[in-house]
């Protein structure tokens, strides 16, 4: 009985996926990622086996859920002691497709947990935000990696920014229902364009995050409207200008020594190590970051592919770690232009 209500519910499934974006991605990703496209497309096409993580709240500390997860046989992400991975993040992954009820939004009660795709930690945990700092959300809505930058250190300043006013509305909400009264008074919120910020704050912070609008492969396999998708795969080709623009902006509100994170969530090289090299060939300032390291600590909850970049990182969705995709690259401004 059991078997027949999954095999039901995933040919539902199946009809929702857009056959024009899986036509595009299959196109191209069997050329980017040769063999591993089988497994990720797999992955994909299967919502029933997709993953949420918990990241627990560490200002509304839920110790009585933490020993819970423990007992369903969650497990710490990064269980070992790492220097880039601060004891105040709490976060929680199960190896079977699980998911945790959300929480609702109640004014003036702060939420125990976030769910998250595990891989949206990395580009947080290579900001390497430390106590005190003054440090940029260039794109920040809806507002996951804000919340998270918040469990690492305490910022002496932290700027959010969201250029639409829908997703800007979904960001205050997020940052409300987080982060207690005392701690919002070191958080700026604006509504700005992202490629005005560096003009508008020029060498100001010590760390920035540039998590950019991109194809966001999961969402777009699922476009209810074929007309919509296929437009959405047209304007897919001017996306790798606006994340440039979007650097480069960053690049001018970052102080000369401070560090810039930039990820996507697309299998994409065009968004990705090509946006990347980019910005490596265009500026004698901007240096690459290795991550390496980060890759084989983890590699236990994440699958890598390889990108041709020591600065980069690319997760890809696998059986039994389903997160992903998530591209994360660190650079570093030099004090000499």
């Amino acid at each position: 009985m059991l078997t027949r209500l999954k095999a039901k519910s995933e040919r539902k499934l199946a009809k929702q996926i857009c056959k024009v974006v899986l036509d595009h991605f299959e196109n191209q990703y069997s050329k980017e990622l040769g063999d591993a496209w089988n497994t990720v497309r797999g992955v994909l096409t299967s919502p029933s086996c997709w993953q949420y993580a918990v990241l627990l709240n560490r200002f509304s500390f839920p110790f009585e859920l933490e020993k819970d997860l423990h007992l369903k046989g969650y497990h710490s992400l990064f269980p070992e002691s790492l220097p880039y991975y601060p004891k105040s993040v709490k976060c929680y992954l199960s190896r079977t497709p699980h998911r945790m009820p959300s929480e609702r939004h109640q004014l003036g009660n702060l939420k125990k947990y976030y769910l998250l795709n595990a891989a949206s930690l990395l580009p947080v945990l290579a900001l390497d935000l430390r106590d005190g700092e003054k440090v940029l959300d260039l794109c920040a809505a809806p507002g996951g990696k804000s919340v998270a930058l918040m469990q690492c250190a305490y910022p002496g300043y932290l700027h959010c920014n969201e250029y639409d006013t829908l997703r800007l509305r979904w960001l205050r909400e997020t940052l409300e229902s987080f982060i207690p009264q005392p701690l919002v008074n070191v958080i700026k919120v604006s509504e700005l364009d992202g490629r005005e910020m560096g003009d508008a704050w020029p060498e100001t912070f010590d760390k920035v995050l540039v998590d950019a609008p991109c194809s966001n492969d999961r969402s777009w396999l699922f476009s209810s409207d074929p007309q919509k998708a296929a437009c959405r795969i047209n304007q897919r080709r001017n996306l790798p200008v606006l994340q440039i623009e979007l650097l480069r902006s960053a690049i001018k509100a970052l102080r000369p020594g401070g560090l810039l994170v930039y990820s996507t969530c697309t299998l994409s090289k065009a968004e990705n190590q090509d946006v990347i090299s980019e910005i490596l060939n265009s500026y004698s300032n901007i240096m690459p970051v290795d991550i390496k390291e980060m890759a084989r600590t983890c590699s236990q909850d994440f699958t890598f592919a390889p990108t041709g970049q020591e600065c980069g990182l690319l997760v890809i969705p696998d059986k039994g770690k389903a997160w992903g995709p998530m591209y994360v690259a660190k650079l570093k401004k030099s004090w000499t232009t």
